[in-house]
């Protein structure tokens, strides 16, 4: 799916388009959702979209595209999930092997936090739903991590489009080049949260 489609069905349908799109962004990795969250910040200058409403959209649609994937886990293995991934349709989506070892192994590696944290990572939020459906992780705290990763994840993206304005496009490159700074941005602001939380309980 190219930029005009994205952003077409997101100037036609609204929050809509937002929701479908960025649940398809979770079950389909090669969908930039880069693209739709900085284009959806973009639209509340001229459309009746608010920020507010975008964020929560996406939310949705990536808890939507993440519960799928998550009960795909139930039923699949890595043996099954790999013969997927040469298939016709996993070569399609571009589903690699290579992907789904990266993804499992940071899973065993990191466990709970991997779902929180790996929804600001291309391939890696889309993926990371399926090991944690094959290890029965419990659904109440997947569906935490998985809402509060891409809460947080989309309402910085939506920010940034929303102030680059008609630089939408440019500000899309210099997310590719800092990424990683704003994943540790991201990391910083929910330790900050969880700190204070932390004080307050002791209070």
């Amino acid at each position: 799916m190219n930029t005009e489609m994205i952003t077409a069905a997101i100037d036609q349908y609204g929050y809509l388009g937002i929701v479908f799109l960025i649940a398809l962004e979770n079950i389909f990795p090669p969908i930039p959702s880069e693209v739709v969250l900085v284009f959806a910040g973009y639209s509340t200058l001229h459309t009746n979209l608010g920020i507010l409403g975008a964020t929560f959209a996406a939310t949705f649609g990536a808890y939507i595209g993440a519960l799928i994937l998550y009960v795909v886990g139930r039923f699949l293995n890595v043996d099954q999930l790999k013969r997927f991934a040469n298939s016709k349709v996993g070569r399609i989506i571009r589903l690699k092997e290579d992907d789904i070892d990266k993804t499992a192994s940071f899973f065993n590696k990191h466990g709970g936090w991997t779902i929180l944290f790996g929804r600001c990572v291309p391939v890696i939020r889309s993926l990371i739903s399926i090991p944690a459906g094959m290890t029965r992780y419990p659904l109440g705290k997947f569906s935490l991590l998985t809402l509060g990763g891409t809460l947080l994840w989309n309402f910085i993206l939506i920010n940034l489009g929303h102030y680059a304005g008609k630089a939408w496009r440019q500000m899309l490159v210099m997310i590719d080049e800092w990424l990683y700074v704003l994943l540790a941005f991201a990391v910083i602001i929910v330790g900050v949260i969880w700190l204070v939380r932390k004080v307050k309980k002791k209070a």
